[in-house]
């Protein structure tokens, strides 16, 4: 449920009650007479109030995740929204703040993290690194860089450590659960055990008629999903210490590269032009199903990890919204 705060509707509210009541005295709407100084303070605090607008993304985390219920007010204060999460008996606050969905204290740092809906190339071709320009080249190799990685803030945390139990590793470790996916037993978190399943079923029933899902599922050697560390080169916790990702590896790569951080090490300057071709990858139909469920690939990263897929459904569906908008 999206909220609007009352103080954002209370001043058009009283302007139309105010013109009733004076019409009410009169037969013609020519005889109403309002006071210049109240009419132009009426008009400011019209175009203030219209100047704040219900962050229309919000929408996107209900549909996300529809068990947690999303209000949001405006605060004056601290000039953003306030978004007020209920998850079962669990009320969290965070701010908008773009989109980044973060505690107050957090605030002044806002334009150190990225929002949490940032780009994802929902059904769209990869990009050929064959067509990067030596700008785009110089910006990845920067991007990629263990200085760059140290000290980027980068996704924040504070919406996923709520809603998985993560800020400490024994309060996720009470949502982790060992689940058989694809024939191996993987632990997971709690909130994606449905979501996998789901991918299971569809994968296995993709492989009765298309061979290479099916040989795609004979080559898995073991899946790795919860695993609590952080990000190598980073200070922030990856998503596999949330229980929420999860890689498929299989019995050999065919001499293929599928990390680019261990092909960084073997070619410093070239490892993000390796061609399309000489990377490992799932099957597309593969990839389509764990999309389809709320899963992104890494694959589609600059920094691509083709092994790797993250249950991220906010990020699915601002996809397909963008889409839809364009």
């Amino acid at each position: 449920m999206l909220k609007r705060t009352l103080s954002i509707l209370i001043i058009s509210t009283l302007s139309v009650c105010q013109l009733s009541f004076a019409k009410g005295k009169s037969d013609s709407w020519d005889d109403v007479e309002i006071d210049s100084s109240e009419a132009s303070a009426l008009e400011l605090e019209i175009t203030k109030k219209e100047e704040i607008h219900i962050p229309e993304k919000l929408k996107i985390f209900q549909e996300a995740y529809p068990d947690i219920t999303f209000e949001s007010e405006w605060e004056d204060e601290v000039k953003d929204w306030k978004i007020t999460m209920t998850l079962g008996e669990k009320e969290i606050t965070l701010y908008w703040a773009n989109g980044a969905m973060l505690p107050e204290d957090e605030l002044k740092n806002k334009d150190l993290y990225w929002s949490l809906l940032y780009e994802y190339d929902y059904r769209k071709p990869l990009k050929d690194p064959a067509n990067f320009t030596p700008q785009e080249i110089e910006e990845i190799k920067k991007f990629g860089s263990d200085e760059n990685r140290k000290s980027q803030a980068g996704t924040p945390m504070f919406f996923f450590d709520e809603i998985y139990d993560s800020k400490t590793r024994g309060k996720l470790e009470s949502h982790i659960k060992g689940i058989s996916f694809l024939g191996f037993r993987v632990n997971v978190h709690e909130r994606i055990v449905q979501p996998l399943k789901e991918v299971e079923t569809k994968i296995n029933e993709a492989a009765k008629t298309d061979k290479e899902v099916a040989d795609f599922v004979k080559s898995i050697s073991k899946n790795e999903a919860y695993y609590w560390r952080v990000i190598a080169n980073t200070n922030r916790k990856s998503f596999h210490s949330l229980g929420i990702a999860i890689d498929i590896r299989p019995k050999s790569y065919k001499g293929k590269e599928v990390y680019w951080s261990w092909t960084k090490d073997k070619d410093p300057d070239g490892w993000m032009l390796t061609p399309l071709k000489n990377r490992w990858m799932p099957p597309q139909a593969v990839i389509d199903i764990f999309e389809d469920q709320g899963f992104i690939w890494g694959g589609k990263w600059i920094i691509f990890d083709n092994m790797h897929f993250e249950y991220h459904p906010e990020l699915i569906l601002n996809a397909r919204y963008e889409a839809e908008s364009f």
